[in-house]
């Protein structure tokens, strides 16, 4: 399969190592442009591009840069682009160390519901739950006694077939999170979020998530800090 990654930091990187790993033909994009990707594309095989170029190379296009980054994306970047081209977000929202107020989200958007309205198109939230080093490690055969499994929320049943086909070449299973606005129950501070659960565990973190974000998960008026330094 074709896979187009815009982002190639922790998760970018890992899944452009791991999809190329197993035989798919990846198309990886970032800011600085292909010649800063030459280093990875050699490693991997992959193939360096734009971010347009990205958007128009795969079957799949994972969108994985930070939130506050989104809106710098080339507004037609999706256009033209066939619909049957499934688009995920890994994204989430740290307000207070990296991606300061979005001002949607802080009003109870959910995060893949912001970055959905920002591309002009239809998006599916998933990979954000797990840490990159998870996805370069922890993937186990079909089967296999506590094999991680990712939760995908969206709107299109049929995308979210094909990445859950995706998470099992990865050696992840995947649950059904039901649609986008659901997508609330798999962000940062949520039982599921950074918690490597197995398929069971995922329905049960994701059942038990309360759509109420906390206090630390908002910005102030000092945002963003640092990463040691939350604001």
């Amino acid at each position: 399969m074709n896979i187009g990654i815009i982002g190639a930091g922790h998760i970018g990187g890992s899944l452009t190592r791991r999809l190329s790993a197993v035989g798919h033909k990846v198309f990886i994009a970032n800011s600085r442009g292909p010649a800063s990707l030459a280093e990875l594309a050699r490693e991997t095989g992959a193939t360096a591009v734009t971010a347009h170029d990205a958007a128009r190379s795969g079957d799949i296009v994972i969108v994985t840069i930070p939130e506050r980054k989104i809106p710098e994306l080339p507004k037609d970047l999706f256009s033209g682009v066939d619909r049957a081209v499934v688009v995920v977000d890994t994204g989430n929202y740290y307000p207070r160390d990296r991606d300061g107020r979005i001002k949607a989200i802080e009003d109870g958007l959910t995060e893949s519901g912001w970055v959905e309205s920002q591309l002009g198109r239809q998006v599916l939230k998933a990979f954000n739950n797990i840490n990159w080093r998870s996805i370069l490690n922890d993937g186990k055969p079909a089967g296999a006694p506590g094999r991680i499994a990712l939760p995908v929320a969206g709107d299109d049943s049929a995308a979210k077939d094909r990445i859950i086909e995706l998470f099992d070449d990865l050696g992840f299973d995947g649950v059904d999170a039901g649609g986008l606005d659901q997508s609330w129950r798999q962000q940062p501070s949520t039982p599921v979020y950074g918690t490597n659960l197995d398929a069971d565990g995922v329905r049960q973190a994701l059942a038990a998530a309360s759509p109420v974000r906390k206090p630390e998960w908002f910005a102030t008026s000092a945002s963003p800090g640092t990463i040691d330094n939350p604001a």
